[in-house]
């Protein structure tokens, strides 16, 4: 597959000053509350690449970030990359079971986060995540918790002896050395090659799994939406229903930097004030899950709006994905974290998985991809673990070709997906088992929904003297873990009421197959 050519060298940092000498007082990302330029985020990164600097950071460095979307996100994002960090961006629908977890098999050197995110408190938050860390009594960490967490930059204001104050957009009193100079001598040692982001989404397994991608895979493979872009003529205004912390927000930023597009984007998603900027802005294309766009086109003040012409918002369905496919109702494959949001950018076929053999057109077998924009593999895990000895990588999604592209069917795995985001069944049963003494056992699977495309269904078993009270489970799981990740549908079941297979495991297509039959 012909690797794209771009026209600066694909490193973030290279792509950065390309912008900013191209489209310097063009805007860049834009909420209700404020307009950032190129320029602007530009200057903002440089300082507080400085500032990393002096702390110590640099190239390799794991920096998480704990933002919603928006500027600050984007500032420290753009920092961290050019100094060659390795940016993990955390979930902002994380609870405190999961941000101690991804903190701790992150090896997540340094946190960056706000006092408050989304109306919480993120000093509680933390605290209430990481064992120890209420007492530290300085800023500098070694807590066995989270051994490798040294540093927490909060911005806002904050009273906790552990949190070092940060202001994102101040230009910081820094040692004897650090200057211009030095950051772009660091830049210049920043390659394609290096690592550049940890994109953390559920896996197969109990832990979420780290999909990991370079600086050049990161631009080379959202280069073909900012040609999309750049075709467009003038440069166009994507309102982003897409989470920065989740590959789609990857994708977008990733297109606007090659592009010069103006990202407009609020804190939290809502139909109305999604509306509200998309009017104000004009916006040129709506980027997100179908889900959210139909959620838009189903607000009460849809039609009395004055709202720019975009297909997928004003006219025909708003999955585009299944508009003149060759079966109907299976769309074309979206894409995936381990591909940046772009299954283009990558080789596929259709391979049957028992034989080995790629399947003609309309003939479905399991996803296989390789190429130039696919992950550079799974943090901590090896690369035979990952990848085939041709360099293929076995999706797990299941899949017909034709005519070159990929049709999404279902997935040969577990997996749930439920609103665009993937669900780890085993994840959600460990933490229902672990954390609740009323559950024995927990089972979680996916049932076809409407609206959501899957729901996460549990069955659970009460451990024995015990009863559960679903709706009081459901409250104080979400309290623990994200929204998404918590059964929407959950029934109670005594242990001789689940099927159970010869090797000891539960049969869960019979579970699936029941809880579908009680819902029709």
């Amino acid at each position: 597959m012909e690797i794209p050519e771009l026209p600066f060298r694909p490193t973030i940092p290279d792509a950065l000053r390309r912008a900013a000498e191209q489209w310097g007082d063009g805007p860049f990302i834009v909420t209700p509350a404020r307009r950032m330029t190129f320029a602007e985020a530009e200057r903002s990164s440089r300082f507080v690449a400085q500032r990393m600097l002096a702390a110590g950071m640099g190239k390799g460095t794991r920096v998480g970030l704990y933002f919603t979307y928006g500027q600050e996100f984007v500032i420290a994002w753009l920092a961290a990359s050019r100094i060659g960090a390795l940016v993990m961006p955390f979930a902002t629908t994380y609870r405190p079971a999961e941000i101690g977890k991804v903190l701790r098999i992150g090896d997540v050197d340094t946190l960056i986060t706000a006092s408050t995110v989304l109306g919480k408190d993120m000093q509680q938050m933390f605290e209430d995540s990481v064992p120890g860390l209420a007492d530290a009594t300085g800023p500098t960490l070694f807590i066995p918790a989270v051994p490798s967490l040294r540093s927490i930059w909060m911005t806002g204001s904050t009273d906790r002896a552990w949190a070092t104050p940060v202001d994102l957009d101040a230009e910081p009193a820094l040692p004897v050395g650090i200057d211009d100079k030095l950051l772009a001598a660091l830049e210049a040692e920043v390659f394609p090659a290096d690592l550049a982001q940890v994109t953390y989404t559920s896996g197969s397994s109990a832990d979420p799994k780290g999909v990991v991608h370079t600086q050049g895979t990161v631009l080379r493979a959202t280069s073909q939406l900012a040609s999309m872009v750049s075709a467009e003529g003038d440069r166009p205004r994507y309102f982003c229903a897409f989470p920065f912390f989740w590959i789609g927000g990857t994708l977008v930023l990733g297109a606007a930097l090659q592009s010069g597009a103006t990202v407009l984007c609020i804190e939290r998603f809502e139909p109305g004030a999604a509306l509200d900027l998309v009017e104000a802005e004009q916006a040129t294309a709506v980027l997100g899950w179908p889900s959210l766009l139909q959620a838009m086109r189903d607000h009460p003040s849809f039609r009395d709006r004055t709202l720019p012409d975009i297909p997928s918002l004003t006219v025909g369905p708003a999955d585009m994905a299944i508009v003149e496919t060759p079966v109907p109702g299976i769309p074309q494959h979206r894409g995936m974290s381990e591909t940046v949001g772009n299954i283009m950018s990558v080789e596929h076929q259709a391979v049957d998985p028992d034989t080995g053999e790629v399947q003609p057109d309309l003939e479905e077998g399991e996803l296989w991809v390789r190429g130039y924009g696919l992950m550079n593999g799974y943090y901590k895990k090896e690369r035979e673990e990952v990848f085939d000895e041709d360099g293929w990588l076995h999706t797990g999604d299941r899949a017909f070709m034709y005519e070159g592209r990929p049709f999404f069917v279902g997935r040969f795995t577990e997996m749930v997906k439920s609103q665009g985001a993937n669900v780890s069944p085993r994840e959600v049963e460990l933490f229902l088992e672990e954390t609740f003494p009323e559950v024995l056992y927990a089972f979680v699977v996916g049932i076809p929904h409407p609206e959501r495309g899957e729901e996460v269904a549990a069955v659970l078993v009460p451990a024995k003297g015990h009863e559960i009270d679903p709706i009081g489970l459901e409250q104080r799981a979400r309290q623990q873990i994200s929204g998404y990740k918590v059964p929407t549908r959950i029934e109670i079941w005594q242990e001789a009421d689940v099927p159970w297979l010869g090797s000891g495991k539960p049969d869960k297509l019979r579970i699936k197959a029941r809880l579908a039959l009680d819902a029709s």
